[in-house]
């Protein structure tokens, strides 16, 4: 099972995440969804499942869950907007998603792509798919799901262009924000 992973839009829906995710089982989109219309984009690809972040504070971004746990190819994820991902093998935080039997812990709002394996549990950010902030260059994210495991890719946004994909015209959604 293949399964997409993006974050932190903010309103921005970069036309070559779009492309990148054709063809995936699922979407997970970790927060910062800012403009409603990004999930329904999202949702003409594949099934998705959202939660909101910090910039989500009017319905109907708002009204998204805080976190989700979800199973997907036979892996429990824990889907959530902003973590601390561990610093060392015995932190505590490690201990409650071992009890509530977590194979992935998929994040964003840092805006900056991090994947590691702690105890077994992968911590995943796929980076940020809105408009380029931070000198952060945008991302999305792939889980591949299958028997043996669960391997994570951090793909660049540049990656669409690079490799000839037709990107279509991007959508870009304001609110206000």
């Amino acid at each position: 099972m293949l399964v997409g992973v993006i974050s932190d839009t903010h309103s921005y829906m970069d036309a070559r995440a779009l492309q990148l995710l054709q063809g995936v089982d699922h979407i997970l989109h970790a927060g910062d969804i800012g403009d409603a219309r990004i999930i329904e984009e999202l949702q003409g690809i594949a099934p998705v499942t959202a939660v909101r972040g910090n910039v989500d504070r009017e319905p109907p971004t708002s009204l998204y869950p805080a976190e989700e746990t979800l199973e997907l190819g036979g892996y429990r994820i824990f889907l959530t907007h902003e973590v601390k991902p561990p610093k060392r093998e015995t932190d505590l935080a490690l201990e409650g998603y071992r009890q509530a039997g977590v194979d992935v812990v998929v994040y964003g709002h840092s805006h900056i792509a991090y994947q590691q394996r702690w105890e077994g549990i992968l911590f995943f950010n796929p980076g940020a798919a809105g408009k380029r902030r931070f000198k952060v260059i945008p991302s999305i994210g792939f889980l591949t799901l299958t028997r043996t495991g669960v391997e994570g890719m951090v793909t660049p946004l540049e990656v669409a262009e690079a490799s000839g994909v037709q990107v279509m015209p991007t959508a870009s959604y304001r609110s206000g924000r």
